[in-house]
Protein backbone atom coordinates (compact mmCIF):
# COMPACT_ATOMS: atom_id res chain seq x y z
CA UNK A 1 0.00 0.00 0.00
CA UNK A 2 1.19 3.55 -0.90
CA UNK A 3 2.43 5.86 1.88
CA UNK A 4 0.02 8.82 1.90
CA UNK A 5 0.33 12.27 3.22
CA UNK A 6 -2.59 14.57 3.68
CA UNK A 7 -1.80 18.40 3.70
CA UNK A 8 -4.74 19.78 5.70
CA UNK A 9 -6.49 22.62 7.02
CA UNK A 10 -9.06 22.47 10.28
CA UNK A 11 -11.75 24.68 7.68
CA UNK A 12 -11.38 23.19 4.45
CA UNK A 13 -14.34 21.52 3.28
CA UNK A 14 -12.67 19.78 0.37
CA UNK A 15 -10.40 18.35 3.11
CA UNK A 16 -13.22 16.82 4.88
CA UNK A 17 -14.76 15.21 1.96
CA UNK A 18 -11.27 13.55 1.31
CA UNK A 19 -11.13 12.22 4.54
CA UNK A 20 -14.58 11.07 4.22
CA UNK A 21 -13.60 9.63 1.01
CA UNK A 22 -10.19 7.92 2.46
CA UNK A 23 -12.19 6.34 5.36
CA UNK A 24 -15.28 4.75 3.05
CA UNK A 25 -12.37 3.06 1.35
CA UNK A 26 -10.55 1.96 4.09
CA UNK A 27 -7.20 4.14 3.30
CA UNK A 28 -4.90 4.68 5.74
CA UNK A 29 -2.97 8.23 5.44
CA UNK A 30 -0.91 10.83 7.59
CA UNK A 31 -3.26 13.85 8.28
CA UNK A 32 -0.57 17.00 8.28
CA UNK A 33 -2.18 20.46 9.20
CA UNK A 34 -0.15 23.06 7.17
CA UNK A 35 -1.32 25.71 9.40
CA UNK A 36 0.19 23.52 12.59
CA UNK A 37 3.05 21.97 11.30
CA UNK A 38 6.64 24.51 10.67
CA UNK A 39 7.51 23.52 6.97
CA UNK A 40 4.40 22.20 5.93
CA UNK A 41 2.53 25.01 3.78
CA UNK A 42 6.18 25.47 1.82
CA UNK A 43 5.85 21.69 0.78
CA UNK A 44 2.33 22.30 -0.14
CA UNK A 45 3.37 25.97 -2.03
CA UNK A 46 5.98 24.11 -4.10
CA UNK A 47 3.92 21.14 -4.87
CA UNK A 48 1.52 23.81 -6.38
CA UNK A 49 2.50 26.60 -8.23
CA UNK A 50 3.00 28.45 -5.04
CA UNK A 51 -0.77 28.31 -4.23
CA UNK A 52 -1.67 27.04 -0.42
CA UNK A 53 -4.23 24.25 -2.11
CA UNK A 54 -5.63 21.77 0.60
CA UNK A 55 -6.12 19.20 0.73
CA UNK A 56 -2.96 18.33 -1.42
CA UNK A 57 -1.76 14.46 -1.43
CA UNK A 58 1.98 12.94 -1.00
CA UNK A 59 1.36 9.65 -2.50
CA UNK A 60 4.57 7.55 -2.21
CA UNK A 61 6.43 11.16 -3.58
CA UNK A 62 3.99 12.04 -6.24
CA UNK A 63 1.71 15.28 -5.47
CA UNK A 64 -2.28 15.81 -5.91
CA UNK A 65 -3.93 18.54 -5.24
CA UNK A 66 -7.75 17.73 -4.62
CA UNK A 67 -9.31 20.98 -4.72
CA UNK A 68 -12.02 21.16 -5.16
CA UNK A 69 -12.92 18.12 -4.51
CA UNK A 70 -13.13 15.66 -7.27
CA UNK A 71 -14.06 11.87 -6.41
CA UNK A 72 -12.85 10.21 -9.94
CA UNK A 73 -9.59 12.51 -9.77
CA UNK A 74 -8.72 10.95 -6.07
CA UNK A 75 -9.77 7.81 -7.64
CA UNK A 76 -7.44 7.82 -10.41
CA UNK A 77 -4.36 9.40 -8.31
CA UNK A 78 -5.21 6.04 -5.46
CA UNK A 79 -5.08 3.35 -8.22
CA UNK A 80 -8.77 2.63 -7.75
CA UNK A 81 -10.24 3.82 -10.51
Amino acid sequence: MAQIKMYTTSWCGDCRMTKMFMAEKGISYEEIDIEETPGAAEIVMKANGGKRKVPTLDIDGRFVAVSPFNRHQLEEALGLA
